[in-house]
């Protein structure tokens, strides 16, 4: 059942419960797979794909119009619930649209695995490598080092820390394994108070490894304002790393980014709430109208 968005406060009391199930999830699942496992199965792993350079314009000075477009793969949110109504059972396929994001220009894939909450699966991150060439970032409730072995071992390119589930200890010490193991971080903020104690951190341990987001999404409210990103993007020095999240629906919603600095940008329910996501990327990426 989706949270009542006029309850004050109704995801952040979600997003505890969240956390909490998922402690009790890790935990089981370190019982199932030792952390000896996951280190041989990364043995057996080639280096991660480059998730930080396809995202980024460090090599190359982008068109005027140019973005990167880390395009999300989501069956259901809390929040919306089921994103489609065939996404329910076999409807919904990670790799098909996957492959429609490659074709219609995305920089990089972002993949929901939690199970519980989003019905998603950490076995698509493999699929989805095996089928593009595009990195993946596993989007989940990381909070345990444990994940972050895991998430390498399943394939993952990037994992997704989110400030407000972590303290700075928690987030630091995940940041430098994810840095040992050849991952991207994407460290996503929602308000001001996280930018704020993330933004000391920004390119630790090595500035090629770590993204900052800005999630447009207020956790109080669950309205989505892409002038979230605009309202905060001068307390970040560094744009060309910096990644706009939810609410970006419209070219024009791409060139209002660009025009404050920012070329990133995370894009989920717009895209998936179309039957062919791809097409809806190729929409998206279309210059707007002078």
């Amino acid at each position: 059942m989706p949270e009542d968005p006029a309850q004050p406060g109704a995801f952040r009391n979600k997003l505890d419960e969240i956390v909490a199930h998922k402690r009790e999830e890790v935990a089981e699942r370190k019982r199932q797979t030792s952390l000896e496992e996951l280190q041989e199965r990364i043995s057996e792993l080639g280096r991660p794909r480059n998730f930080f350079g396809a995202v980024t314009f460090l090599d190359k000075k982008p068109r005027p119009d140019e973005m990167a477009i880390i395009a999300e793969i989501k069956r259901r949110s809390p929040s919306a619930g089921l994103i489609r109504p065939e996404y329910d059972g076999d409807g919904f396929d990670p790799v098909a649209i996957a492959q429609q994001y490659h074709h219609a220009g995305a920089a990089a894939i972002s993949c929901l695995t939690d199970e519980t909450y989003f019905g998603g699966s950490l076995d698509s991150i493999h699929a989805i490598r095996d089928a593009v060439p595009l990195p993946v970032l596993r989007k989940d409730f990381i909070i345990d080092t444990w994940q972050v072995w895991e998430s390498r071992a399943a394939g993952a390119d990037a994992i997704l820390l989110i400030a407000e589930c972590l303290t700075e200890g928690e987030l630091i010490d995940l940041m430098i394994l994810a840095r040992q193991l050849q991952l991207t971080t994407l460290v996503e903020t929602h308000d001001m108070e996280n930018l704020l104690r993330v933004r000391p951190h920004v390119g630790f341990p090595a500035r090629s490894y770590m993204l900052l987001g800005i999630n447009n999404r207020d956790l109080d409210t669950m309205t989505v304002d892409l002038n979230h990103t605009l309202r905060l993007v001068d307390m970040v020095e560094d744009r060309s790393t910096l990644v706009s999240e939810s609410g970006i629906n419209t070219p024009e919603d791409l060139a209002r980014l660009r025009k404050a600095g920012v070329r990133i940008a995370l894009v989920g329910e717009s895209l998936m709430r179309e039957e062919n996501p791809g097409d809806a990327l190729t929409k998206l990426l279309k210059k707007p109208p002078v």
